[in-house]
């Protein structure tokens, strides 16, 4: 049987609750996916759930707090202190963080753009230069995060061009501050047009939640 994925839809906007699509195509030929709201947020909703996923947004990273109350907060950190996994791509990653979820030991999820040696400086859609697994991509990139503090405490699978952590494991957490659940329809604007992977970052995803699940 395959694994359980809990996605979550933000269904604020049209915008928002499209977000999720991306991880849904690459992800549906091989995980059961359930969407689950901001009122399915509850413990009950994750019974028989392997892995939480949270996807990139329209807004800014703060938007949580407009979403997630204490009550729902603590459905999502018990699910990972019992051990259930976590993904969290762009904003999904940024609520892994000290001021959101507060999953992580010793490590949290900042801006790049504002990191003294950023190659990216403002917030825009963009194909980041980063390096996966030893091989360099173009990744869609808009305003995501990299990591800070006891990066001992992770595995990192890929940085950006400045060497910063781009992706990171901990534990059975998994964050990203680049998209591989990027879709063709994103690579609107010229400047990006020619660093649509044809699917090959889906890939990578697919693979990068086997190893978060251990499969």
């Amino acid at each position: 049987m395959n694994p359980t994925i809990a996605l979550f839809r933000d269904e604020t906007s049209k915008e928002t609750a499209e977000c999720g699509d991306g991880i849904i195509f690459a992800l549906s030929p091989y995980f059961n996916i359930k969407i689950f709201t901001i009122e399915q947020c509850v413990p009950e909703t994750f019974q028989g759930v392997d892995l939480i996923a949270f996807p990139g947004g329209v807004g800014d990273s703060d938007d949580y707090y407009e979403l997630f109350l204490r009550k729902r907060a603590n459905a999502v950190a018990d699910f990972v202190q019992r051990g259930g996994a976590f993904l969290g791509i762009c904003v999904g990653a940024y609520w892994a963080g000290y001021y959101y979820f507060d999953i992580l030991d010793g490590i949290d999820a900042v801006q790049y753009i504002r990191q003294p040696t950023a190659d990216i400086r403002k917030s825009y859609n963009t194909a980041a230069k980063v390096i996966w697994n030893g091989n360099p991509e173009r990744m869609f990139f808009r305003d995501g995060c990299t990591f800070t503090g006891d990066l001992s405490k992770a595995e990192i699978v890929s940085t950006y061009a400045n060497g910063e952590p781009m992706c990171i494991i901990q534990g059975k957490i998994g964050l990203m501050g680049a998209c591989p659940d990027s879709l063709e329809s994103w690579y609107t604007d010229n400047h990006v047009k020619p660093y649509w992977h044809q699917g090959q970052h889906h890939k990578l995803l697919v693979d990068f939640v086997n190893k978060l699940l251990r499969l």
